[in-house]
């Protein structure tokens, strides 16, 4: 299996992943980790700046691991069959074990769609609110 974890620099997992240009990938074997090497992508390849529809160099990968996503990024990579896992550890190495293991803590994506404060119903049906 392969695993990618968000990690803009290049040591702990990054919070946003749809603008994270660097991510590790590990290869695994049942709970082993058995390779780890860094993807660097272009601007332009970034989640955010890719197109949705166009294959993209993390298609490969299983599972990505975040700090923190938007809902339409890890609706994006569920349609890719990959599953989102949004994550408070920021440890690399303890991620992928935990992830493995089935201990990892998930968190749920965030929603992107607004700038304001208030709850907003949006056009999925969800509620979202913004505590800026």
């Amino acid at each position: 299996m392969k695993i990618a974890l968000a990690s803009q620099n290049k040591t702990t997992i990054t919070q946003h992943a749809g603008h994270c240009q660097k991510f590790w990938i590990y290869e695994t074997k049942e709970s082993e980790i058995i390779d780890k090497k860094l993807l660097e992508l272009s601007r332009e390849t970034s989640f955010h700046n890719s197109s949705p529809h166009a294959p993209h160099p993390l298609d490969e990968v299983q599972v990505l691991i975040a700090g923190g996503m938007g809902r339409g990024l890890a609706q994006r990579l569920e349609r890719k069959g990959i599953e989102a896992v949004i994550t408070e550890e920021t440890d690399l190495d303890k991620a992928v074990s935990a992830y493995l293991d089935g201990s990892l803590v998930r968190g749920k994506p965030e929603c992107h769609e607004h700038e304001h404060e208030e709850k907003h119903q949006h056009q999925q049906g969800h509620e979202c609110e913004n505590a800026s």
